[in-house]
C-alpha cells in the first residue's frame, strides 16, 4: 500500500492511540486530533488524503466538523465513525460529501480497505491516477 495522510479524529484518547500505531504499523502516515476544531487547525495548515472523524465529540460534533472541513479542503475524503446504530446521522454525513461511515468498534481490515479506497478516490479528484 502506498503512504498517504490520514488525520484521526477522535476525543477518546486511548482508541486513537491503539489506532494511530495499528495504522502506522502498515506504513500510513497518521495524524491525531481530538477535537474538531484542532482537525480544522491542523487541516489548514497541511494538506491530508483522508479524514477519519469520529460523530459524537463535545463542543464541535462530527457533522459540523465535516461541513467546516469540506469548506476548507474540499478534496479530502471524510470517513465517519459512529458508535451508534444512527442511520440518520450517517445519511446527513454522506449528504454532506463523507466518503462512508463505519461502525464502532471498527475492524481495522475493514478500515484500511474503507482508507484505500477513500485515498484513490481522492487520487482520482487530484488528477493523479
Amino acid at each position: 500500500m502506498s503512504a498517504f495522510k490520514v488525520l484521526l479524529v477522535d476525543d477518546e484518547t486511548d482508541f486513537v492511540e491503539t489506532l494511530v500505531k495499528r495504522l502506522r504499523k502498515r506504513k500510513l502516515e497518521v495524524s491525531a486530533a481530538a477535537s474538531g476544531k484542532e482537525a480544522l487547525e491542523i487541516l489548514s495548515g497541511s494538506p491530508y488524503d483522508v479524514v477519519v472523524l469520529d460523530v459524537k465529540m463535545p463542543d464541535m460534533d462530527g457533522i459540523e466538523t465535516l461541513r467546516r472541513i469540506k469548506k476548507i479542503a474540499p478534496l479530502v475524503e471524510v470517513i465517519m465513525l459512529t458508535g451508534h446504530a444512527n442511520v440518520e446521522v450517517a445519511m446527513q454525513g454522506m449528504e454532506l460529501g463523507a466518503f462512508d461511515y463505519l461502525m464502532k468498534p471498527i475492524d481495522i481490515d475493514d478500515l484500511l480497505y474503507k482508507l484505500q479506497d477513500a485515498h484513490k478516490k481522492k487520487s482520482y479528484s487530484d488528477g493523479n491516477l
